[in-house]
């Protein structure tokens, strides 16, 4: 992204802000202002802030943590919750798997990774038996951070899997069989409770469930815990919900605050102390082929999700999150032009 003030010369500024313009004799001697007093300077300070967090390393899980992201509610920040939180663990030095479990392969866009009908994916894993290994890609702009990608042909395998041998288990023997040292595998699911959803359960140890700050956010949510219960009762006893993340999250308004409360008690623990705010650069970034981390590091969004990270790095070994770093960017900033980056 670049500053306008840079498109004059070749000459540009250390860090983007306004420029004092001369013409000849009359030459401007005034001291620009601080970095932080304009909005592009405080991105600037943000994202040197944000980075240097990232880089500080999180303490590894003991062994691979398998996280399915769910919610068959469309429209929850889903993917956008997987793609982002597995960009920002992987900053913090995890190695990284993203499983794209979505036919409209919306996770392995955002992560920039070519996904045509021609591409191995994990189609081919779950109904060719195709070693996992053989679909993974690294993520071009994420040390640390693969993908195995969805094709439009994984729409056709929900019901190609019917009739396969062991077809709740096919994701599972896949990622047993992969050999390649691994912190965090996170899979996004499609927006449905069918024979893909229930291969991602069957696979992992824990649910992460993204609730939209809107009104109904809780609509639906029965089915999908019934589910889980069921596959911990039949196929998956280590199955459980691990995590709920609360999404979109705007603090001007009384409605997500009361959302907020609501799911709160209603799952208490569970629900992570940060949530993620209503942003205008969350939205943006995937259309570049990014995630927010590195589209925008000091926007609000991309700070919600490495806090978001960072507490569910910390209770995977057990080590309490300090409050004090909860609600990173939930508030707008009445500086900014968006008013909700």
């Amino acid at each position: 992204m670049r500053s306008d003030a840079n498109i004059a010369g070749p000459m540009t500024d250390p860090v983007p802000g306004p420029r004092t313009e001369s013409t000849g004799e009359d030459v401007s001697h005034e001291t620009p202002p601080p970095m932080d007093d304009t909005p592009i300077g405080r991105a600037a300070q943000l994202a040197v802030e944000a980075l240097g967090r990232a880089g500080a390393g999180l303490p590894r899980p003991e062994q691979t943590r398998v996280i399915v992201v769910a919610n068959q509610k469309g429209g929850v920040g889903k993917t956008t919750t997987t793609v982002n939180l597995a960009a920002s663990l992987a900053l913090h030095g995890g190695r990284v798997l993203v499983i794209d479990l979505d036919p409209q392969g919306n996770a392995s866009t955002a992560l920039g990774i070519d996904h045509h009908a021609e591409v191995p994916s994990v189609y081919d894993v779950l109904v060719e038996s195709r070693p996992l290994a053989e679909v993974v890609q690294p993520v071009p702009d994420v040390e640390g951070l693969f993908c195995a990608p969805a094709t439009i042909d994984l729409a056709g395998a929900e019901i190609e899997l019917v009739s396969l041998v062991a077809r709740e288990s096919r994701l599972q023997r896949a990622i047993q069989a992969y050999e390649q040292p691994l912190d965090y595998i996170l899979i996004d699911c499609p927006p449905s409770l069918g024979l893909l959803t229930v291969n991602a359960m069957v696979a992992g140890q824990e649910v992460l469930i993204p609730i939209q700050c809107e009104y109904y956010a809780l609509e639906g949510l029965g089915q999908l815990l019934r589910n889980v219960d069921l596959v911990r009762g039949h196929l998956n006893p280590a199955l459980h919900v691990s995590t709920i993340l609360l999404t979109m999250y705007d603090g001007r308004t009384r409605l997500a605050s009361q959302v907020a409360e609501e799911v709160r008690n209603h799952f208490g623990e569970e629900v992570l102390r940060t949530s993620i705010p209503r942003s205008v650069r969350i939205s943006e970034a995937p259309s570049y082929g990014q995630t927010v981390l590195t589209y925008d590091p000091g926007s609000s969004g991309a700070l919600s999700y490495l806090e978001a990270a960072r507490e569910i790095a910390l209770r995977g070994v057990g080590v309490s999150y300090d409050a004090t770093h909860a609600h990173i960017g939930t508030q707008s900033d009445p500086n900014t032009v968006e008013g909700i980056q």
